[in-house]
């Protein structure tokens, strides 16, 4: 009664969750600088942990056990500044790390010129090193001050916040699961972590201002196993004008899947961790469930025996001709 009761649970979250990204980003934020905002959320974390990771683990090896980058004060952290920008590239102080910036977000009303600072100041850190031309501009196309976020600086703040405070779901673009470089790092940092639930394709042009595939990418820390859902929704939707839209029933039916966790032909896989490290840590839904081929399937053996009996009549069809052909020219 319990598991069905959790499960019912997350089918609510999960189903409460695409709704309001559907609802949200219809004609909210141009899809292209969506994908900016998310990735430049997924990197500032991805970069904040690996080097709260680097500093803790050297730490715990020089016999300091149990000891936090995180909760270490500005001041003693900056001592250590010019060898981490040496040893990894760029620099980023304990309370401009991602983790304790988002603690902070829901109650810092000045939260957009917290992230802009923060991200200058992690450019900046890399000025003078090998790394700087990496770093230069990294966060540009993060614009905190765009009013595409919201005419207030409130209602920014507030969007902004909702980037930072661990969401379950986010729409992503279909590139960001198979590209290499930066993007393959932050898929193989989120697969390691056993941070990806599942990978839910959806159907071309659903949200206003791009007709690309979209797709979702469930996040949840603290999961039972380690494998990867991935759900081929790509036909789920009808069609409405120029869009397609989703409906309670193609809903029902994507998040039925989702708490299934189950092989289903042509919908979904329950991928382990191996057969994704396999490949290279591509997240693309077409790389794990086969597409139902919807072509008219032909029985070759009975199309051969028609074309025989065609070949055959025309034949019989031939030799009268050739009769009647005959007679004509014997009465000549």
């Amino acid at each position: 009664m319990a598991v069905d009761s959790k499960k019912e649970k997350e089918r609510d979250e999960v189903h409460r969750a695409i709704w309001a990204i559907a609802d949200e980003l219809r004609g909210a934020v141009d899809g292209w600088d969506f994908k900016n905002y998310v990735l430049g959320t997924m990197f500032y974390r991805y970069i904040s942990e690996n080097l709260s990771a680097y500093i803790d683990s050297g730490e715990e090896s020089a016999g300091n056990a149990g000891f936090s980058y995180a909760d270490m004060p500005d001041q003693d952290a900056e001592e250590a500044r010019d060898g981490l920008v040496s040893e990894k590239g760029f620099f980023i102080l304990p309370s401009e790390l991602f983790c304790n910036v988002q603690k902070r977000a829901a109650n810092d009303e000045n939260l957009n010129e917290t992230l802009e600072r923060v991200f200058r100041n992690i450019e900046d850190s890399a000025k003078g090193s090998e790394s700087e031309n990496s770093f230069a501009g990294l966060f540009d196309d993060f614009d905190v001050n765009s009013n595409k976020l919201g005419s207030t600086v409130a209602k920014r703040n507030e969007r902004l916040s909702k980037h930072l405070d661990g969401v379950a779901a986010i729409v992503c673009f279909p590139g960001i699961m198979y590209r290499g470089g930066a993007e393959q790092k932050i898929r193989k940092y989120l697969v390691d972590n056993n941070y990806v639930d599942c990978v839910i394709q959806l159907p071309s042009n659903l949200f206003f201002g791009t007709s690309i595939a979209t797709c979702i990418m469930v996040m949840k820390k603290g999961k039972a196993d380690n494998k990867i859902l991935f759900i081929d929704a790509s036909n789920e939707c009808v069609k409405v004008t120029n869009n397609n839209k989703l409906t309670p029933e193609n809903i029902d039916h994507i998040v039925d899947a989702f708490t299934g966790r189950e092989d289903i032909e042509y919908l979904c896989h329950l991928a382990s961790y191996d057969e994704v490290k396999e490949q290279d840590y591509n997240l693309s839904v077409s790389s794990y469930v086969e597409a139902e081929d919807t072509r008219e399937k032909i029985d070759i053996v009975k199309l051969n025996a028609e074309i025989k009996e065609i070949v055959a009549r025309e034949q019989v069809l031939r030799d009268e001709i050739d009769k009647i052909i005959a007679e004509i020219e014997g009465a000549v």
